[in-house]
């Protein structure tokens, strides 16, 4: 029983993480490649996606977790209860709502410290990147994301640089992404996976992510094309390698779990408040309301976490 109730809250984990977290890693690569055919885009990100756990599972001896995981231990028992939480995130998830994955999944095998500290680290990223975006494209909104820049972009031969750009950009990101996130998506297994139950989870999320990508990133997919110039090469380009640039410094200070999402939408409220400021301050106030809303968005998962990981700790 406890196996079966392993592998269902991988599978559901599984799909449900990546569903919600697509739009921050391969968001803005399938909104700017939408003429791409679906299973081109698929090919791509499960061939990082291959060698970033392989390499993981290699060299940290089994674990595919990069020691994400080593302070929250595998319970000796997994009851029916620990499901309700990666069913919680999958009907979230149809309904949308982005939230934080690490604190949805995570929250209810870690300790009180361990929280406290994944949302500390969590916060100080989302502030951080909020600003540091704001900064950035304070400076490069005029030359790179106004309309006549953009325009003369597309009639330009210099297009299909960035496009290759934009695909190593994405590549990068993609594999910062997946060592952050790797723990959310392999809690519910071993610690240390044997050669078998690799593989079984590498086609297990082959399988959901031909789903997500042929379905065009779903639901949640919708926040990112919402945003300026999103489906433009050269501004996707610009997100990725920022946001990517950042899990790699901030993400791996240390080995404690954040929330990606937290940062992720960090990143474009800064970069939509940045964008808005140096081109249409007209529109400073709608910004602040798509801002605010996003933000509220993901306080969605942070609420629910809690009160699912208290609801359990009394059931047991």
């Amino acid at each position: 029983m406890e196996l079966f109730i392993g592998y269902i809250g991988f599978i559901i984990s599984a799909y449900s993480v990546i569903a919600n977290d697509v739009i921050q890693t391969l968001g803005t690569f399938i909104s700017s490649n939408f003429k791409v055919k679906w299973w081109w885009l698929w090919l791509f990100a499960i061939s990082i996606l291959t060698i970033t756990l392989c390499y993981g599972w290699y060299v940290n001896d089994g674990d595919v977790s990069y020691g994400r995981l080593a302070n929250i231990p595998l319970p000796e028992t997994l009851e029916w209860w620990y499901l309700l939480v990666p069913i919680a995130l999958l009907v979230i998830t149809r309904f949308g709502i982005p939230v934080s994955t690490t604190f949805m999944i995570l929250s209810v095998f870690s300790s009180s410290m361990i929280i406290e500290k994944m949302i500390l680290k969590s916060v100080y990223g989302y502030a951080i990147s909020f600003v540091f975006a704001i900064v950035v494209y304070i400076f490069i909104s005029g030359k790179l994301e106004s309309k006549f820049s953009l325009d003369k972009l597309d009639k330009h031969k210099k297009r299909h640089y960035w496009l290759i750009a934009q695909w190593f950009s994405t590549g990068f990101l993609w594999s910062q992404w997946l060592i952050q996130d790797f723990a959310n998506i392999f809690v519910f297994l071993p610690r240390k996976l044997t050669i078998e139950q690799l593989l079984l989870s590498l086609t297990c999320i082959f399988l959901i992510m031909a789903y997500i990508f042929r379905k065009g990133g779903g639901k949640i997919q919708e926040i990112v094309n919402q945003k300026s110039n999103t489906k433009n090469i050269r501004s996707a380009t610009i997100i990725d390698l920022i946001y990517g640039v950042f899990l790699f410094v901030f993400g791996n200070l240390n080995s404690i779990p954040m929330s990606t999402t937290w940062v992720f939408i960090g990143i474009l409220a800064g970069r939509e408040l940045g964008i808005t400021y140096q081109l249409n301050k007209k529109k400073i106030k709608y910004t602040y309301i798509i801002i605010a809303k996003d933000f509220g968005k993901v306080n969605i998962g942070l609420a629910v976490s809690l009160v699912i990981a208290f609801l359990i700790q009394y059931i047991k």
